[in-house]
């Protein structure tokens, strides 16, 4: 808790990745994390990535004094703390596009080195921005709480298992080790996050920070549609195969386009590639099917019209009983 002086952590908005004093608000910001992966150089461009953070911190914080809010006290004290809600999408494409399993040490390293980056960043840009204008009105009072926070972050990535300051719980240290064995992309990672965080805590010494808090991990459910990415915020893939409606009826079924990607990261052939592909899809047609097929529809008393109506409709049937 950054502001414990002017209150306990009581409020949060629907989805609870924003969690401060009651009567605040933030506003929201994603980044689709697979725009900064090169797939064919296998390299993650976190110099791009520390670009967008920094942009985007300005951004929301030039738009806290532009949104509209539900009453008078959650404009006064959104103000007043100046919430920024920046975080990211698509980290489960990123990591199997990489042929990284989600559920691994290396995946939960890199994933907890881009979050320490974004945050770092935000924050050393924050403090820029209170150079300039000053710190958030409610600054002065929370001064010695909010250094403390920015002083365990950078603890936790530096990698230190201990020497955290009033936790109950100590966090879970970015596992330095673990990144590594990803390779340069991995070790760049790390340095770049303990560099964020040197700089967000020896920038917000001098002149303290913009804004309360800058960054949260939100579900991103459909703006993560819209913003094309094929994973939500940090959860893994829900289903490799999914269905688009179609406007005019029917549905379109496609494979998550990072599952070509993650195979050709583990080593398969381009022929295996489109095997994998064909059957996790399926060939949308009733030609050599070893089951239903027009020879067994046939002896089932069906025409030829009728079969090729079936036919017909293969492509765009969410299954084969809707046929």
């Amino acid at each position: 808790h950054t502001c414990p002086a002017s209150g306990p952590i009581v409020a949060s908005n629907p989805c609870s990745e924003y969690m401060f004093l009651d009567d605040t608000a933030c506003n929201l910001a994603s980044a689709n994390l697979l725009q900064f992966y090169d797939r064919s150089a296998r390299h993650f461009d976190v110099e791009a990535f520390e670009h967008a953070c920094r942009l985007w911190t300005l951004v929301l914080e030039i738009s806290v004094t532009m949104a509209q809010f539900p009453s008078k006290e959650i404009a006064e004290l959104s103000y007043r703390y100046r919430t920024l809600g920046l975080g990211y999408a698509n980290i489960g494409g990123l990591l199997m596009t990489m042929g990284l399993p989600y559920d691994s040490d290396e995946a939960r390293a890199l994933t907890g080195a881009i979050t320490a980056v974004m945050t770092g960043i935000a924050y050393a840009t924050s403090a820029e921005m209170a150079e300039e204008l000053g710190p958030f009105p409610g600054y002065a009072k929370n001064a010695q709480h909010m250094l403390r926070v920015i002083r365990n972050h950078r603890r936790a990535a530096h990698g230190e298992a201990a020497g955290y300051e009033k936790l109950a719980t100590d966090p879970v240290p970015l596992d330095h080790a673990s990144a590594a064995k990803v390779g340069d992309l991995g070790t760049n990672l790390v340095a770049h996050a303990v560099a964020a965080w040197d700089k967000a805590l020896s920038l917000g010494k001098a002149h303290g920070y913009r804004n309360a808090q800058t960054t949260v991990l939100a579900p991103t459910g459909t703006i993560g549609l819209v913003m094309d990415c094929d994973t939500t915020g940090i959860e893994p893939d829900f289903a490799l195969v999914k269905f688009k409606k179609l406007a005019g009826g029917g549905y379109f079924k496609i494979i998550n386009r990072a599952v070509p990607d993650a195979l050709r990261s583990l080593g398969y052939r381009e022929s295996e590639i489109a095997e994998i592909e064909a059957y996790a899809v399926g060939h949308g047609s009733l030609a050599q099917a070893p089951a239903i097929n027009k020879t067994t529809l046939a002896a089932k008393g069906l025409t030829e019209e009728k079969i090729a109506a079936v036919e017909a409709g293969m492509k765009s049937a969410f299954d084969i009983k809707f046929v």
